[in-house]
């Protein structure tokens, strides 16, 4: 049985300035404030400049996270960063982030897990710290989505946004044996004969450009309800948790839809979820660590309480983790 626990000691967030309403997209393109809220739950989202890399998000992101956990960039020994928009092909965002914050030689590396790029990367550092290599990690979702996206399908531009979410994992000694801290236990999967479902349709190695996102919206609704479901009830059961001793659902924030979906299949009351999609948009691998920033900071989540994570993207992946902040 371990001796550590990994817990959440810093949480921290950056949004770039640029906000953008629905009412700002339909004087450009063919739409409308009700068409998308009622399709997504979405009122605004924020867009990155265009000299805003996405190590600049990240970067922002993680020195909030770090001020919350007392650390300086010293005492970090991992950096992951899970992205589908990385600063170039190679080599990867968590070095410059790694400069960026003078964060002195260790380990850095990214993930691409789409928009559960995040739990993939929380449970590869849960992994390092549980078996002794590291004692804190920086675990980032960041992306610049606004980079790739045509602004001439309506029925996708408008769901996505640009923004980075991080926390900081520490390895800590048990405080009592009756109830564990940090990360209790995690879930990932994925099923790439579902891939055509959500991607981008270019690469390095295939077109030679960045190409542009193109989803089946009915069924990647189908199985983000189907799968974010699942993985929560995985997460629960091998942690023997009741779902009633649930605090806080932090899904990802892909359509307030599936997010209602959700919490109805799992018998979760709405004011147990954070929503941050009205404000945010979709902001893929980045959402989670947003909306956990946000219900911290905001006085909702507060330390005891049990939150369970969940998000399903591109791939398909999907996973979950079950946390007692």
């Amino acid at each position: 049985m371990t001796t550590i626990e990994t817990v959440i000691s810093g949480a921290g967030s950056y949004l770039p300035e640029n906000v953008v309403t629905n009412d700002d997209l339909a004087r450009k393109i063919d739409t409308s404030d009700e068409w998308i809220r009622s399709r997504s739950g979405i009122g605004q989202r924020h867009l990155a400049a265009d000299d805003e890399a996405c190590s600049d998000l990240a970067s922002k992101a993680a020195w909030h996270a770090l001020d919350q956990a007392g650390l300086k960039p010293r005492d970090i020994g991992l950096i992951i960063v899970a992205t589908v928009t990385p600063d170039k092909t190679f080599p990867s965002t968590a070095v410059f982030v790694q400069e960026k914050l003078g964060v002195p030689p260790g380990i850095a590396f990214d993930v691409s897990a789409a928009c559960a790029g995040f739990l993939y990367a929380m449970n590869i550092a849960h992994d390092f710290i549980q078996s002794g290599q590291v004692k804190h990690a920086l675990v980032i979702g960041a992306e610049k989505l606004s980079c790739f996206l045509d602004w001439e399908d309506r029925a996708t531009c408008v769901l996505f946004g640009d923004g980075a979410g991080a926390v900081v994992l520490s390895g800590e000694d048990p405080l009592t044996a009756r109830r564990p801290r940090g990360v209790l236990s995690t879930y990932l999967s994925a099923d790439g004969r579902l891939a055509d479902h959500l991607y981008a349709d270019g690469g390095p190695s295939t077109t030679g450009t960045v190409g542009k996102v193109r989803m089946n919206g009915k069924e990647v609704f189908r199985n983000a309800v189907e799968q974010i479901s699942n993985a929560v009830f995985e997460v629960t059961e091998r942690a023997k948790v009741g779902r009633h001793e649930i605090d806080w659902f932090v899904p990802h924030q892909a359509n307030i839809r599936i997010i209602q979906s959700c919490a109805k299949k799992l018998d979760l009351n709405e004011d147990k979820v954070i929503v941050t999609i009205d404000r945010h948009a979709n902001t893929s691998s980045a959402s989670i660590p947003l909306a956990l920033d946000a219900g911290i900071r905001d006085g909702r989540i507060t330390r005891g309480q049990l939150l369970v994570f969940a998000a399903l993207g591109g791939g398909l992946a999907w996973g979950s983790a079950l946390v007692r902040y």
